[in-house]
């Protein structure tokens, strides 16, 4: 058992809380004219979001109190629950539809995205297998294809509902773990050939995704339709400016770009707080990534430093998918920026994470 030290990473929760709080203050700034319209109350999104804050902080206290090799012991059982509730979820009258997917089961008046926390129970699986079979992971037969395959798996219920980018930043998340493990070069260019065919076929497969794409090169060329996002994202960015408009004076967020408070929070962000505001964010963030790494280099055991590596890979991905769609670099996936981004069961996860990485941290040797 590791020894543990008495005090967490400080720098590794100021840094979330901060990003936290920015977040809380922008969805509600990117919100509440849209709430206001909807609900007739302004503070509709905002004061959900600090529920699910709220229970998320307490759970990444609760969490961070818990020896991280106790996830190891669980880890499977953990696994098979995401996996019986990605079952759940495409029940018809069990999981509700949003947007096109069948992605969220519903508990009262909330509800929760199974594939945002097979995330972690994947991260926390995969850990302990890599963990254990390390010396094998040169091997396709006994290291690699086993831990691909199960992954895999996970990947093809997500995407049965289908949410094309919760499954990318699992698989990616996974693969980054499985590299860091030691596995070949040669192995990895093998996969990443089936990858692109898997993944072009996808795109073939359902007209939606084929727009995603053509509007992702050309945006203007549908600017109504499947081009909408990406252009109003732009126009939201591009008067923002150095030092941006100001808190509260977008103009994007006046019913022009679709449910700012989500995954396009960071055009808001920037369109009222300019390159300076975006410019912190991707600080804070890229500084938050940096303590994790630390903290994963310092982890006494194999299993430490796998997990700790698997929730800053989700985190690192997640950011770069995200901010490369708002600013049109990357087709529309509907990936939510962490911490920011309007949504319980991502906030939820995110916090929970940061308590697992902060458990490690209080293990570290740095």
């Amino acid at each position: 058992m590791p020894t543990k030290k008495t005090t967490p990473d400080m720098i590794l929760m100021l840094l979330t809380f901060s990003l936290l709080a920015i977040g809380l203050i922008m969805v509600y700034s990117a919100s509440a004219i849209w709430a206001e319209y909807k609900f007739d109350d302004s503070f509709f999104f905002a004061k959900r979001q600090m529920l699910f804050a709220g229970v998320g902080i307490i759970a990444m206290f609760f969490i961070m109190n818990i020896d991280y090799w106790t996830w190891k012991t669980w880890a499977k059982m953990l696994l098979i629950i995401c996996f019986v509730l990605l079952v759940l979820v495409l029940i018809p009258g069990v999981g509700n539809v949003r947007n096109g997917s069948r992605s969220w089961i519903g508990i009262g008046a909330f509800s929760i995205q199974p594939s945002e926390f097979m995330k972690l129970a994947m991260i926390a699986f995969l850990a302990k297998f890599l963990s254990v079979r390390q010396k094998y992971i040169t091997s396709f037969k006994k290291g690699l294809a086993p831990s691909l395959g199960l992954v895999f798996l996970a990947f093809g219920m997500i995407m049965l509902q289908p949410d094309l980018g919760t499954g990318t930043v699992m698989v990616g998340t996974c693969i980054v773990m499985i590299f860091i493990a030691g596995a070949r070069i040669s192995h990895f260019s093998f996969l990443g050939m089936m990858g692109v065919a898997g993944f072009v076929a996808l795109v073939l497969s359902a007209p939606y995704r084929i727009k995603r794409i053509t509007s992702f090169l050309d945006p203007w060329e549908d600017p109504l339709g499947s081009g909408f996002q990406i252009i109003q994202s732009l126009y939201a960015i591009g008067p923002g400016g150095l030092f941006g408009l100001g808190l509260g004076q977008s103009r994007q967020k006046f019913f022009y770009l679709p449910e700012p408070q989500t995954d396009f929070i960071f055009a808001i962000l920037a369109e009222e707080l300019g390159f300076i505001g975006g410019s912190l964010i991707l600080l804070l963030f890229s500084l938050l990534l940096w303590r994790g790494i630390r903290i994963a280099l310092g982890a006494p055991d194999l299993y430490g430093s796998f997990l700790a590596v698997g929730i800053i890979a989700m985190i690192a991905i997640q950011v770069m998918i995200n901010i490369g769609v708002v600013t049109g670099l990357m087709p529309v996936t509907g990936i939510t920026l962490p911490f920011l981004s309007y949504g319980g069961s991502s906030l939820t996860l995110m916090l929970m994470a940061i308590g697992v990485l902060l458990n490690i941290s209080r293990h570290s040797r740095y």
